[in-house]
């Protein structure tokens, strides 16, 4: 087989399963009127395909914070943080979150993909191990290759199961670092924090947890698991993204070790990797301060979110474990999920479609993520449209 075989036979599976050649990864989105709607070819949208949570993309503080900037400090820094990427706004940036977890410091990465990949590489190395719950994101599997360090997965959401390989490793439990994520992007569901940080802490293990899904969702100012359990002072290493409650993009990593400083040295995708705009940099800053303040919000996320998930279970499909802004429809195979996806397309409703191998135990997924900013009104219209396709899907 030669080098380029291999995509022709990607292009072959593709066909198979989107035989009349539909767009369903990377649908261009033609106008974007809000934060909830948009066009997709001539067809208004409803969006529940973004990680909009608290709908901050339009939020008028955000938008000027950006203006403001582009106008002051241009479209780009052209540098790594190293070089000549670090404004005065990216360092106070780190300040804030640092100041918004009561941490001792942060490091602001250019996406949130970045902030795992710098981190765990620069966190682990040859002769170290990751113990990583298996259905990690693909930023953290990345990661850990990155790293040189021996991966070893144990089974998703199972405190115990993590207790068992970290015992197998007898004193090479101290140089393990144990990853989590605060909610999974795949099914919404939270991990057991408690049981994790009990284990983490028997074994002088390091825990790093990805609070990518639940800052700005969960805990009363936001901070994410580690606010709704109270465990920010057990956690060793905190990672998150701009790109979901923010509304941004851009990656953020805290701790109060005071060796975290030292990952800017040693992180070569933080090293190499051009900072932040000053645009990217000040709307993130509104951003942050909105979702402090941000309690309303939350509270009707969650108002939304318990609507949208009892209206699908009542309907009879099969969800995700437990309600969260990421609710998931699991299918049985592809050509279901395909055709709920487009069914919803038609009715002018925005989702995404994941398929295996994307996906936990090779299940089809149709992943909506709810907003506060979506009305009732709109949550009623996804709601009769999921009960008018179902006789549809599973005929």
């Amino acid at each position: 087989m030669s080098l380029l075989d291999k995509l022709d036979a990607v292009a072959a599976a593709r066909k198979a399963l989107l035989p009349e050649g539909i767009e369903v990864f990377g649908t261009p989105i033609e106008e974007v009127y809000s934060s909830t709607e948009a066009r997709i070819g001539d067809h208004r949208i409803l969006f529940l395909g973004t990680n909009n949570y608290l709908g901050l993309t339009f939020a008028q503080e955000c938008r000027d914070a950006a203006q403001e900037a582009i106008h002051s400090e241009g479209t780009g820094t052209t540098g790594s943080r190293m070089a000549n990427g670090s404004y005065s706004g990216h360092r106070a940036l780190e300040r804030e979150f640092a100041e918004f977890y009561q941490c001792r410091s942060c490091i602001v990465f250019t996406t949130g993909y970045q902030a795992n990949l710098a981190t765990i590489s620069g966190l682990a190395g040859p002769g170290d191990i990751v113990l990583i719950d298996g259905d990690s994101h693909a930023s953290i599997y990345d990661g850990c290759r990155l790293s040189g360090a021996e991966i070893i997965r144990f089974r998703h959401n199972d405190p115990a199961d993590m207790e068992k390989r970290l015992r197998r490793l007898g004193e090479r439990s101290r140089s393990t670092l144990i990853i989590a994520e605060g909610i999974y992007s795949m099914l919404g569901d939270r991990a057991p924090l408690a049981d994790i940080v009990k284990v983490k802490d028997a074994y002088n293990s390091t825990l790093l947890l990805d609070e990518a899904h639940s800052l700005g969702v969960l805990g009363e100012t936001g901070q994410g698991l580690v606010e709704e359990t109270g465990l920010l002072d057990r956690v060793d290493f905190i990672t998150g993204t701009f790109s979901k409650s923010l509304g941004g993009i851009g990656g953020y990593c805290v701790s109060n070790h005071p060796q975290l400083d030292q990952l800017r040295y040693v992180s070569r995708p933080y090293i190499f990797t051009a900072s932040p705009t000053p645009a990217t940099i000040a709307s993130t800053r509104a951003a942050l301060r909105l979702l402090r303040e941000g309690v309303e919000l939350r509270r009707q996320l969650w108002k939304n979110v318990h609507q949208l998930y009892s209206q699908l279970k009542e309907l009879g499909y099969r969800l995700g474990p437990e309600p969260s802004p990421v609710i998931a429809t699991i299918l049985e195979t592809p050509q279901q999920a395909l055709a709920l996806w487009k069914g919803l397309l038609e009715h002018g409703i925005y989702v995404n479609l994941v398929l295996p191998p994307a996906t936990p135990e090779g299940n089809s997924l149709v992943r909506c993520s709810v907003s506060a900013v979506h009305t009732s009104e709109q949550m009623n219209h996804v709601g009769k449209t999921f009960a008018r396709l179902r006789e549809t899907v599973f005929q």
